[in-house]
């Protein structure tokens, strides 16, 4: 699987709202930015992804500008993207216009398709503020 492809495939997740811990890495070192939080840890990460899973549901994720930098087994990225979902906990509809970036590696391989299954090392999802 190409990079490009399994960024999209994350977002094709989020927008389907199947679990997305499989897509990062394990190890304690790595780190995800949200809008709001900032997750630690591959099981940190996987519990708040599945928690964030199980309370929204009606996701856009729209991306505008995905770039990806190849390098090998690594990869960096980058995209615009509208995300939109519904917090079924508190009942209210969100909206915002982010930026992503982040990093993968190519991990292992997959034997049925013999390709290659890169995860996320790690990911910052913003939200731009201007100052004038």
């Amino acid at each position: 699987m190409t990079f490009k492809r399994r960024i999209r495939s994350y977002y094709a997740a989020l927008r389907a709202g199947e679990p997305l811990g499989e897509f990062f890495a394990d190890e304690d070192s790595i780190v995800k930015f949200g809008i709001s939080d900032r997750l630690a840890g591959g099981d940190t990460i996987r519990e708040g992804l599945s928690t964030q899973t199980n309370r929204t549901t009606n996701w856009v994720v729209d991306s505008k500008n995905l770039t990806v930098y190849t390098a090998s087994t690594y990869a960096c990225f980058s995209d615009d993207v509208r995300l939109e979902w519904t917090d079924t906990v508190e009942d209210e509809r969100y909206a915002f216009d982010t930026r992503w970036s982040g990093t993968l590696e190519v991990r292992d391989t997959d034997t049925e398709a013999g390709e290659a299954n890169p995860v996320f090392i790690g990911m910052h999802v913003s939200t731009p503020r201007f100052f004038r």
